[in-house]
């Protein structure tokens, strides 16, 4: 589960950083991955099948999150959509509806909201 090399999430290397203590205002659109330690007041959109968000234990996101995969062990306060894969580790706290295709959740990981499973897309 938490165990997979980071080169098997994103075959793609453009990894994009918001460092801690960083604190963006507005919506932030990325390719490829985005991994933030710091603080979004704003939408996160994804674009892309690749696209990549991943929030660590020190970051928040105020506002939604619509990315085809995530893997989220920070605060999100605002609805968290996830097309393709949503990994909620185990500091994960979501304030928001959760809508996701397949989802892994560890222990402690909390879901403050509804959660729904999205139907795959037809061909």
């Amino acid at each position: 589960m938490l165990n997979r090399k980071r080169s098997d999430r994103n075959s793609n290397n453009e990894t994009s950083l918001i460092a801690r203590g960083t604190s963006i205002r507005g919506d932030v659109r990325f390719s490829g991955a985005l991994h933030l330690d710091g603080r979004i007041e704003g939408s996160v959109i994804g674009e892309g099948e690749s696209a990549m968000f991943t929030l660590s234990e020190h970051g928040q996101v105020h506002g939604e999150i619509h990315v085809p995969q995530a893997v989220i062990n920070g605060h999100v306060t605002g609805d968290v959509n996830v097309s393709v894969r949503l990994e909620l580790a185990p500091q994960a706290r979501i304030d928001g509806d959760l809508r996701y295709h397949t989802l892994e959740m560890a222990a402690g990981a909390q879901v403050n909201g509804r959660s729904s499973r999205q139907a795959e897309e037809a061909p």
